[in-house]
């Protein structure tokens, strides 16, 4: 009975470590600081670029902007031709990625984690470049 006792003992001690293992909360140590990260250009040569603030080991800002290949923002004025809308349903998909950049920011600050903000419809492009931008400035404030 009392080897029994005693194996019993022994497993549970071995066991310990795996088990508080998996009860952390997996997120990764930050410095405090602003960090900016960029994603790889997508095939028209546009990338994204996240600036993050981070105070306490936690995100508390960010920024996303979406470089077009000529050096311009992404902005009210993306899906126009020589400024004009010459094509309705081009210029709404371009305007949906311009809104979904910016509730890409908000949610991360919500949610902590770039694989936790959901995509928007229409702006997957977007998505991944914001998530890969996210990453870069992250892995620069890992301590």
């Amino acid at each position: 009975m009392k080897r029994k006792a005693f194996s019993i003992l022994l497993v549970l001690l071995l066991a310990l470590p795996l088990l508080t293992g998996c009860g952390g909360s997996g997120n990764a140590a930050y410095k405090d600081g602003t960090y900016t990260g960029k994603s790889s250009e997508d095939d028209k040569g546009a990338y994204g670029e996240a600036t993050i603030i981070i105070e306490g080991n936690k995100i508390t800002d960010c920024k996303y902007v979406t470089w077009q290949k000529d050096g311009t923002v992404k902005d009210e004025n993306y899906g126009k031709v020589n400024g004009e809308i010459s094509n309705q349903d081009y210029y709404d998909k371009a305007q949906r990625a311009v809104e979904a950049m910016q509730q890409y920011a908000q949610k991360l600050v919500e949610v902590q984690k770039a694989a936790d903000v959901d995509a928007v419809s229409g702006a997957t492009i977007s998505y991944n470049q914001f998530k890969e931008a996210v990453n870069s400035a992250l892995d620069e404030a890992k301590k």
